[in-house]
């Protein structure tokens, strides 16, 4: 069973090397445990999307909630699906402090997003916008 899971924190690092360290790690294991997602990042956010299996996916955020880089750790959104929408990545990256203002403008309510103040729904249809729009580097 697949299931997906969205969910912001707040960086502890948001050193580029904090940020690079965080995305090896994702692309050195989560192939293994057939993890693919996308990691958003910037204004000492995180916002990332984890698709996989249940058990796989669970035991990931598990481990999410317990890592010191991550602080106000909140579960935004999780449901079973179909399919895979970021089934490209290991882990994708997209730098949040680089979008087009329009981009964001149109899922926030200032050109900030800000994903502790929108719902999972909002933040998953920004995710899908970015994708749309080649805005998530990193293919593995």
């Amino acid at each position: 069973m697949l299931v997906r899971l969205l969910y912001v924190s707040r960086a502890v690092d948001t050193s580029p090397a904090a940020i690079e360290a965080i995305l090896a790690q994702s692309r050195q294991h989560n192939p293994a445990s057939g993890i693919t997602g996308v990691l958003c990042h910037g204004g000492g956010v995180f916002l990332q999307a984890i698709e996989g299996g249940r058990r796989a996916v669970s035991e990931l955020f598990g481990h999410i909630q317990r890592d010191a880089r991550h602080k106000d750790v909140e579960l935004l959104s999780f449901e079973e699906i179909s399919e895979r929408r970021f089934g490209g990545w290991t882990m994708g990256q997209v730098n949040l402090a680089r979008l087009n203002h329009s981009i964001v403008l149109k899922y926030s309510e200032r050109p900030e997003f800000d994903p502790y103040a929108a719902s999972g729904r909002v933040s998953f249809a920004l995710l899908e916008e970015l994708m749309a729009t080649a805005s998530i580097i990193g293919r593995a």
